[in-house]
């Protein structure tokens, strides 16, 4: 294994570049997508990495609950060891497992508070409560068209026919691309490595863009859109029901978002050019997700095999 065990938790340093750069050059959809993908990948191994560095590590001790045979000298020889790592590995590894855990049993609570405060109401995708104050949230479901669609009446007396329809089309955005997952990765991923928040910063930051671009495209005026998005920022309050937008970090920069809307469309390619300054930073980041999965694949089938030949049957 060597120090290539290492590689995947210092990868993720990588990824900082085109996190900034795909807010700002690339459509929200492919960002979101790729940002996402990539902290997930990259979370996993560094996790995987912790992993293999706490046995290895933690093998030679006495009193640990593996098998006497990986503590043999011909594994000692065969497999770096050191007790310092192997022990600052447990506790780095069970502090991003709290965290990870934490984060899924609040994801679930919610989403259990957010069933039972929803009882009674018909069964449609939109519901609309009787509250003067104003907020508007999406409650995922099952499925790809699943989810409803939380506004209060406070939220639509401040809003014009068609700021309203750009407010339930952001909406049904979030829902129909199940950003709600993108998100929960990314939180999970930067639990697992806090290397990984500007990542998870930037997703938080897409998503919201997807939405908005999506909307912007149902009502065919990007000025409106913006108007709308800016007034519904200004006048919204937190819902007092918990929802699962009390899982996402604050909708992003408005400021940006209505910045954004002002300007042209963003250009909806496949995938950035090599040859500019966002292509590099796409393929350098897409580079150290993938040299993080073979380092940590690597690493843990040759452990495997040393361990499993130092482990009688």
């Amino acid at each position: 294994m060597g120090v290539f065990v290492f590689l995947p938790l210092v990868l993720p340093l990588t990824a900082w570049p085109v996190a900034r750069l795909a807010e700002h050059r690339l459509h929200p959809r492919l960002a979101t997508r790729l940002l996402s993908a990539v902290a997930a990948v990259l979370g996993l191994c560094s996790s995987l990495c912790l992993g293999l560095l706490a046995i290895v590590g933690t093998a030679q001790l006495p009193g640990n609950p593996l098998p006497d045979g990986w503590a043999d000298p011909e594994v000692r020889a065969a497999v770096p060891h050191d007790e310092v790592v192997g022990k600052s590995a447990v506790c780095l590894l069970a502090a991003a497992a709290a965290a990870c855990a934490a984060l899924l049993l609040r994801h679930r609570r919610v989403r259990r508070r957010t069933a039972r405060a929803l009882r009674g109401l018909p069964a449609a995708q939109v519901a609309v409560l009787p509250d003067p104050m104003p907020y508007a949230h999406t409650v995922p479901g099952r499925g790809r068209a699943g989810g409803r669609i939380l506004v209060s009446t406070g939220m639509l007396a401040g809003l014009t026919s068609r700021e309203r329809r750009v407010l339930f089309a952001h909406e049904r955005a979030h829902l129909t691309g199940r950003h709600h997952r993108h998100l929960l990765l990314a939180g999970l991923a930067a639990r697992a490595n806090p290397f990984l928040r500007p990542l998870r910063t930037a997703v938080v930051y897409t998503v919201e863009r997807w939405a908005d671009e999506e909307a912007a495209a149902t009502v065919g005026d990007r000025r409106t859109a913006a108007r709308a998005i800016a007034k519904a920022a200004l006048i919204s309050r937190p819902a007092p029901a918990p929802t699962m937008a009390a899982l996402a970090a604050p909708a992003g920069p408005v400021p940006r978002r209505v910045a954004a809307l002002l300007g042209p469309a963003p250009a909806a390619r496949a995938w950035p050019p090599l040859f500019t300054t966002v292509g590099v930073a796409a393929w350098t980041a897409a580079a150290g997700a993938a040299l993080s999965a073979m380092s940590s694949a690597n690493s843990a089938v040759t452990m495997f095999l040393i361990l499993k030949a130092a482990t009688p049957l």
